[in-house]
């Protein structure tokens, strides 16, 4: 690891500072930083999330009720394909995440994924990356609000108006996204991925327990389960679009990594991260659709009876309010990073700090709620917007990153090895830009379908959503 990444815990490094009153006052600096810069004593401390902190933070960005979206892609492409297609996507972003964590040991001065593109194409790739970063979690987190609503509107049975929910929804995601630090924030995270995996593990035991789909006008239907599905291509490209967004937490990690303690056990997280989430999608969505088949019901929580949806709700409120958290923190800390970056006031708890911390966090909370309250096909927008920039943020340029570091090996010695390694990458960059292109069109075609039928929902609507 390059000096600079490592913490300088030299408490000997005093800095004099003018005071308001005119004397010199000696301040330690506890750590120096190619991000950060100089943090001295006093200072917000943003290099202290443990490696436990970084797993429950990468489980958080990628699991949510997405995990219940799994048997309707297990019945689009049939049971075995579509668990061979979950493995081939996590196989693949693991391999992207993994790729996050050797670039930010290379390139310390990397922290997020618009810096990335700096690296690789210039001031062009900086500025394109980081808009396409930004507007990619203000959209999920629009969508996390919403999840929100769902489930007070199923708790309380509809008891006021949604768009009342949603304004909660957004003050609760403004509040707590304003804590400073991922570290702070991990604990919280702890919280949330524990209170889904307690709610889908109490929804998948339900459901088999149950041994049935849920009743349809009083009717019990067979589970009509397929192990092998015969879907055109738009329904293909559209489960294969939701597989590849259930592991889109990819571009958070260069942010997640860089607030890290030591970097260099990254990959002991993502380890963990990857075979907890991996193992839930498959379990939860394998015996989900087993026993409920396409009986399956939407949102997947009500498909064990009403009992049962509120108790799993009411588990995965937590999990869902932490969600919209971070995923608001995420495009806010990209502003100010933006904004600040270089300057004493990045670190230093100094007026313009703070207003300017609290102005991005309540920016950021303010367009999301207006985007996810006014848009009326908001949802099949955010299928567009994940199918767009999900894969083009996961896959093209971790494999670009690669060529980069490596590239100039090649030409010294091409060896069997490298010339495999080359091959991956073109592989990965390929499938990402299919992925991004087949998926986009699936996500405009249904979205043009499902407006034929329903026409969108009204802006600020007072409907019920939980249906």
């Amino acid at each position: 690891m390059k000096k600079d990444m490592a913490p300088n815990r030299d408490l000997e490094n005093i800095t004099p500072t003018q005071s308001q009153v005119g004397e010199v006052i000696e301040r330690k600096v506890i750590e120096e930083d190619a991000v950060f810069g100089e943090i001295q004593e006093g200072d917000v401390n943003y290099r202290d999330v443990s490696w436990m902190g970084t797993t429950a933070l990468m489980m958080k960005t990628q699991i949510g009720l997405g995990v219940l979206s799994m048997p309707k892609v297990f019945d689009t492409l049939g049971i075995i394909p579509g668990i061979i297609m979950l493995l081939v996507i996590a196989g693949m972003t693991s391999w992207s995440n993994w790729m996050v964590g050797v670039f930010k040991l290379r390139h310390p001065e990397v922290y997020g994924i618009d810096d990335v593109g700096k690296v690789l194409f210039g001031r062009w790739g900086f500025e394109l990356l980081g808009a396409a970063y930004t507007l990619y979690w203000i959209f999920v987190s629009g969508s996390a609000m919403l999840s929100i609503s769902i489930a007070f509107n199923a708790l309380s049975d509809h008891a006021i108006c949604t768009a009342i929910f949603v304004a909660v929804a957004a003050i609760i995601g403004f509040t707590f996204s304003s804590i400073q630090t991922l570290a702070r924030i991990s604990w919280l995270a702890w919280l949330g991925a524990g209170s889904i995996i307690i709610a889908v593990c109490i929804l998948t035991i339900a459901v088999g327990v149950q041994g049935h789909p849920p009743p349809v006008s009083g009717v019990i239907p067979d589970s009509d389960y397929k192990l092998f599905g015969s879907p055109s291509f738009v329904d293909a490209m559209t489960a294969i679009s939701t597989l590849c967004l259930t592991y889109a937490g990819t571009p958070a990690f260069f942010n997640i990594v860089s607030e890290m303690r030591d970097p260099r056990l990254y990959s002991r997280a993502l380890a963990i991260c990857q075979i907890t989430v991996t193992t839930i999608y498959i379990v939860a969505g394998t015996v989900i659709y087993y026993y409920c088949g396409s009986h399956v019901s939407s949102p997947a929580l009500g498909s064990a009876g009403p009992l049962i949806k509120k108790i799993t709700y009411g588990l995965a409120l937590p999990g869902l309010s932490i969600s919209t958290v971070i995923m608001l923190h995420l495009p806010a800390k990209h502003i100010f990073m933006r904004i600040l970056r270089g300057s004493r006031h990045l670190t230093g708890q100094t007026p313009t700090h703070w207003i300017t911390w609290l102005g991005s966090t309540f920016t950021v909370s303010s367009i999301v709620y207006i985007i996810a309250s006014s848009i009326p096909v908001f949802s099949g927008l955010v299928s567009l917007v994940g199918a767009l920039l999900a894969t083009s943020l996961c896959f093209q340029p971790m494999g670009c990153m690669w060529l980069y570091d490596n590239w100039a090996l090649g030409q010294r010695e091409k060896s069997l090895g490298w010339c495999l390694k080359v091959a991956w990458c073109v592989f990965v960059i390929l499938t990402g830009t299919f992925l991004t292109i087949g998926g986009t069109y699936g996500s405009i075609v249904s979205i043009n379908h499902s407006y034929k039928q329903s026409g969108g929902s009204a802006a600020w609507s007072c409907a019920n959503n939980d249906m």
